[in-house]
């Protein structure tokens, strides 16, 4: 027969008051409220190793390049309106006079592409500082399509002097200092020009760089462009469709995109081993014209864009985060189920084991934190859960002696982990499974107390 160190009879009315189940369930519950402190504590550790990371991510950004917004590319061709104003004035003789007077206008066209074609291959890379690691890209960007040059004012007309030589193509980069490397644009496939920093265009496109078109054909009337650079970046690329029809085409290795922005693709294929994205935007979806005159017309060509975001399918600390907030759970059900032996075998554990075996699950989000910035989450898990059942279920031998009943404790806490483990790894099912493990493990408790007598 199993001999029981906890095992007391009550007597007296006093005594009886003190081991009533009532009584118990009530201290119990005292008990596990008062776990909710070190889970606080594990909860705050959680979410200061998350800042740090949050710090180191963002501190990579900064350096390798942030979320990058594509913007472009706009013709700006200036031009000297003439203008011949004719007055008719009376002098103080009365005879009435014509009068004419040259006026000359200095105006500046921005154009936007007829048609726009983007290329990207994004290609994801990992930056490490201490023990954070980033998830950063490099682009390799090619835009080309063509420019309708027919919608300049007449170069033939008297009226007006357009200065090609002093005209300028722009594209906008969000982040130019993380431009890794460029290439001369290409215009109409026989003429190069080199890539030069700024746009010249502080107010519609702060940032980015420029091609002088002093060198290269204004006779053409559609020609061609092609314009390709490499960009570092982060998080996720995106590009405003400037074009009268824009097409473009994002291709990458990563296989949890997130598409974002205004419009979402007209076709995307997303599998194991990458990516393809591709969109068509019309002219008519955007707020802005296809032409404007610089300083009368204001617009902003990041009004309307379109862009993926390399996706981390529910990072290191959001799944600690979660666990610890399954804590409570944890901590409830295992002293119930304690509380469901004594009632059961009739032994009574002190409410100093109660306490340490409240600590000891506590324990296991900081033992859990811990190694898995250091190895992979699926090993630390193990690790972490194999430590702390273990330790309940050797103090539980040493407090119940016996070892049959022990097993059921280590399978039930075994069960229990085993499941948040799996909750932990689904991102759109978590609540449902969640739900549906609380509700199973309700019906196996009604199932073991369904002869429960009241306290005499």
């Amino acid at each position: 027969m199993d001999t029981q160190s906890t095992k007391e009879t009550p007597t007296g009315k006093l005594e009886s008051v003190r081991y009533s189940l009532g009584f118990r369930s009530i201290l119990i519950g005292f008990i596990a409220a008062a776990m909710l402190l070190p889970l606080f504590m594990a909860k705050q550790v959680v979410s200061d190793r998350t800042y740090y990371y949050r710090t180191a991510i963002s501190s990579i950004a900064k350096t390798w390049g942030t979320q990058q917004v594509i913007a472009g590319p706009v013709l700006v061709v200036p031009y000297t309106e003439h203008i011949i104003n004719i007055d008719t004035v009376t002098d103080d003789k009365g005879e009435t006079k014509t009068i004419s007077r040259d006026v000359f206008n200095n105006k500046t066209m921005v154009l936007l592409p007829k048609q726009l074609n983007i290329d990207a291959e994004v290609i994801e890379k990992h930056r490490k500082r201490g023990i954070y690691d980033a998830l950063v890209y490099q682009a390799q960007i090619e835009m080309t399509g063509t420019f309708d040059l027919g919608t300049l004012p007449d170069k033939t007309s008297s009226k007006n002097d357009i200065q090609w030589k002093n005209a300028w193509l722009a594209v906008g980069v969000s982040d130019t200092k993380a431009i890794d490397e460029t290439f001369p644009l290409r215009w109409n496939n026989d003429a190069s020009s080199p890539l030069m920093p700024g746009t010249m265009l502080p107010n519609l496109l702060p940032q980015g760089f420029h091609v002088k078109m002093k060198d290269l054909e204004r006779e053409i009337v559609l020609p061609k462009f092609r314009i390709k650079f490499n960009v570092n970046g982060s998080e996720g690329l995106s590009f405003a469709p400037v074009g009268e029809t824009s097409t473009a085409n994002i291709h990458s290795g990563w296989p949890h995109p997130s598409f974002i922005g205004d419009i979402p693709p007209v076709k995307s294929d997303v599998k194991a081993n990458g990516f393809d994205a591709h969109w068509r935007v019309p002219n008519i979806a955007r707020n802005y014209p296809q032409q404007w005159l610089l300083g009368e017309e204001k617009h902003d060509l990041y009004a309307l864009k379109s862009g993926v975001k390399l996706f981390t399918p529910i990072s290191l600390y959001a799944k600690i985060e979660r666990a610890v907030k399954y804590g409570v759970l944890f901590v409830g059900l295992t002293f119930l189920t304690f509380l469901i032996f004594e009632i059961t075998t009739k032994t009574r554990f002190h409410v100093i084991q109660y306490g340490l075996i409240g600590l000891a699950l506590s324990m296991f989000y900081i033992i859990l934190l811990s190694l898995a910035e250091q190895i992979t989450f699926r090993m630390a898990y193990l690790y972490a859960a194999t430590a702390t059942v273990s330790i309940i279920t050797l103090y539980t031998i040493a407090i119940l002696k016996s070892f049959g009943r022990v097993m059921l404790i280590l399978l039930f806490l075994s069960s229990l982990y085993a499941v948040l483990y799996f909750i932990l790894q689904m991102e759109d099912y978590a609540l449902l499974a969640g739900a549906g493990t609380m509700m199973l493990i309700i019906m196996v408790l009604m199932f073991a107390t369904r002869n429960l007598e009241h306290d005499s």
